[in-house]
């Protein structure tokens, strides 16, 4: 903008209506769209701002009245990749389940905890805003797939830890507690992720240590630890159910295995679901079969 308009609101006007100047118009508001089944999108909320970086998520809404608990679904992608549109949950929400899509800081816009601060910040968010979209706020679950899937575990594992609640988001005083957690082939031990790993999970797995961590796990132990959700398990933390393929080649199925042992220790509630011959991801974790799995987990556990 040219000083001289702005020091004149008469020339500033007139060039508003002429059109020499953009006109303000404030931050772009969430779409709406109904889809099949009367399902309810809420695309693109503003949850948080970091820096330059705004953080969104968008709302998966039943027809009528959800059930509870909310969702809050974390995508995978190595953390250096994804992002809130993939959501294969959506046989849930025919199920009558809400679900929150949720976008984080990629560990190539910033390092480990960031993600953590973010999606513990959209949880806070959910809980405190929910309601305008009738999203469950009482009880809330998070899941999540691959990177998603240790993410999922690692926020729900670490409630209050002061190194990951972060201090993202105007809703700071609000919980970020969860009361379930669901993760498909996710990690749960950096530190010991790639001594488990076959020749092409280090290929996956090196890189995007380096780039979530800033180095290899041996190289930054307490980083490592603080990352990993064995570590972090005790006897207050919520329900589990892992889901997690015996042919991985890239994902250690040993990772669910040490989660569950940690949560066996505690004497929690744990459920693992073997897919025989899954390998990382596909249409498998997501079929009638293992979705009548997650859907009698969360009957299970939050009957009405």
């Amino acid at each position: 903008m040219m000083r001289g308009l702005a020091m004149n609101p008469a020339v500033l006007v007139l060039a508003l209506v002429l059109g020499a100047l953009p006109v303000h118009r404030g931050a772009a508001e969430p779409a709406t769209s109904t889809g099949a089944g009367g399902v309810h999108f809420v695309l693109d909320i503003p949850y948080a701002t970091v820096g330059d970086v705004t953080l969104k998520l968008d709302l998966h809404l039943p027809a009528g009245t959800p059930r509870s608990p909310g969702i809050v679904w974390v995508h995978g992608g190595a953390w250096r990749s994804g992002s809130k549109d993939s959501m294969p949950l959506r046989r849930l929400v025919d199920k009558g389940y809400a679900i929150a899509s949720v976008d984080y800081r990629l560990s190539t816009q910033a390092r480990f905890p960031a993600q953590a601060h973010d999606l513990k910040a959209a949880i806070r968010f959910v809980r405190a805003r929910g309601s305008e979209w009738k999203f469950p706020t009482d009880r809330i679950v998070i899941a999540g797939d691959s990177a998603g899937g240790h993410l999922a575990a690692l926020v729900g594992v670490s409630n209050g830890h002061p190194d990951l609640e972060g201090s993202i988001g105007e809703h700071r005083t609000t919980r970020s507690d969860v009361q379930g957690i669901i993760s498909f082939y996710g990690g749960a031990n950096l530190t010991t992720i790639l001594q488990q790993s076959t020749p092409h999970g280090l290929s996956v797995r090196v890189p995007a240590l380096d780039l979530l961590l800033g180095g290899q796990p041996d190289t930054v132990p307490d980083l490592a630890r603080l990352a990993s959700p064995v570590f972090h398990v005790d006897r207050n933390d919520p329900p589990l159910l892992l889901l997690h393929g015996d042919q991985d080649p890239q994902m250690p199925i040993n990772q669910a295995h040490e989660l569950m042992g940690a949560y066996e220790t505690e004497g929690l509630p744990v459920q693992f679901e073997v897919v025989h011959g899954a390998a990382h991801g596909g249409s498998a974790f997501y079929d009638e079969e293992r979705l009548r799995v997650v859907q009698a987990f969360l009957e299970r556990h939050f009957a009405p």
